[in-house]
């Protein structure tokens, strides 16, 4: 199986609607860098048991990100917050500081 980094993402998003087995070998899979064989040992299930779970898994949290668009939006405002600072180190003008201070804000907080 070819591993989609994005999947950490979604997981860290969406992984409390997914079922305990399925966010265990999908955290496993992608953040413990396990194998298959390594995981199914571990929580004592077939290889192919695991990869079914990791693949049901991966589509949940597909279709969650589908529907609600949580990560989706996230990157859409660090981007305009990325956009924003690069504008703001291009002007040089009284409380400029303070808006870079408030997108700095925002950041941490999204």
């Amino acid at each position: 199986m070819a591993k989609d980094l994005n999947i950490t993402i979604l997981l860290d998003v969406y992984g409390q609607l997914l079922t305990e087995k399925q966010r265990f070998a999908i955290d496993m899979y992608y953040n413990e860098d396990l194998s298959l064989a390594e995981i199914a040992e571990e929580i004592d299930i077939s290889r192919q048991g695991v990869r079914e779970s990791i693949k049901q898994g991966e589509k949940h949290l597909l279709e969650y990100e589908e529907q609600l668009g949580v990560v989706r939006r996230f990157r859409s405002i660090s981007a305009q917050l990325e956009k924003l600072n690069s504008l703001l180190d291009t002007i040089d003008f009284e409380g400029k500081d303070k808006i870079a201070e408030i997108s700095k804000e925002i950041a941490a907080e999204i």
